[in-house]
């Protein structure tokens, strides 16, 4: 199962975390907030990872 991690303001900054949280090995997936499978780049999109990584990412992110 999947949990929502974070917010983002576009595609640009989601594909960064997403690089962020792999090199920490806690699998993502990137969803643009339309819903839609290519969504625009300029839009916001949510990131989520594995229910039981989340604490895991909470972490990363504190350090970040």
């Amino acid at each position: 199962m999947w949990a929502k991690f974070m917010e983002t303001k576009n595609a640009y900054s989601a594909e960064i975390w997403k690089e962020l949280l792999n090199q920490c090995a806690v699998s993502v997936q990137v969803v643009p907030r339309s819903g839609l499978r290519q969504g625009s780049a300029f839009e916001p999109h949510d990131i989520y990872v594995p229910w039981g990584k989340l604490h895991v990412a909470e972490e990363i992110l504190r350090k970040s």
